[in-house]
C-alpha cells in the first residue's frame, strides 16, 4: 500500500500526515515508547504491552490494522494515532461481532495540542477505517488523561461504559462509522 498523505486544516498546512509503513518504525516506535512513559508512569516502563511488541504485525500487516504520523515540516515526529482489531478483552462490554478496531496511542506533541493536530490524525485515520470497511471504532481512555475524554466526545464517540479495569478507572466509548460526516 502506498504511503498516502491526508489532508490537514489550512492552519496545519506545513504538517504531513501519512500511514507509518516499516522504514519509519524505529523512529515511530521509541515515540511511542516515550509517550507511554510520561502518561502512564505508574506503569513498568520495560514491559511493553503485545501492540508495541508485535507493531509491525499488529499495525501494518493485520487488515483491521493501521498507524499514522505527522511531521512537520522539518520532518519531525509530532504526532501518531493507530488502530488495531478489537480483541473483546472487555467481556461486560456487550460489543457485537460487527467489525470493530480499537483507536490506540493518539499522542501529540505538546507544542501541538489545541492545533487540531490530534483531530486531523483521527479524521485520517476515520478515512483508513472506512476504506477497510470497519464498522465500528472503540477506544478506552482514563479521567487522569486531561481533557482524552472531552476530545473523543467531540469527534463523535459516545460513552459506553464507566468501571475499573485493572485498578484504573477507565472510560469505554464507540462510535459507528456510518455516523462519521
Amino acid at each position: 500500500m502506498s504511503k498516502r498523505c491526508f489532508p490537514t486544516q489550512p492552519h496545519l498546512k506545513n504538517i504531513s500526515i501519512s500511514r507509518v509503513e516499516k522504514e519509519d518504525i524505529d523512529v515511530v516506535l521509541p515515540y511511542v515508547i516515550e509517550f507511554r512513559k510520561q502518561l502512564f508512569p505508574m506503569l513498568d516502563a520495560h514491559k511493553l504491552p503485545k501492540d508495541l511488541l508485535a507493531f509491525s504485525a499488529v499495525y501494518l500487516e493485520a487488515e483491521a490494522g493501521a498507524f499514522l504520523q505527522a511531521k512537520d515540516q522539518q520532518g519531525k515526529l509530532i504526532g501518531v494515532v493507530g488502530m488495531l482489531a478489537y480483541d473483546y478483552r472487555f467481556p461486560h462490554l456487550d460489543i457485537d461481532r460487527r467489525k470493530t478496531v480499537e483507536v490506540a496511542r493518539l499522542f501529540v506533541d505538546p507544542s501541538y495540542r489545541r492545533s487540531g493536530l490530534g483531530t486531523a490524525l483521527f479524521k485520517g485515520l476515520t478515512a483508513v477505517a472506512k476504506e477497510k470497511g470497519i464498522e465500528r471504532l472503540y477506544l478506552h481512555t482514563h479521567p487522569f488523561l486531561t481533557g482524552a475524554y472531552e476530545f473523543w466526545g467531540k469527534q463523535g464517540f459516545q460513552l459506553k461504559d464507566f468501571c475499573n479495569e485493572s485498578n484504573f478507572p477507565t472510560i469505554h466509548m464507540e462510535l459507528f462509522v456510518d455516523r462519521i460526516a
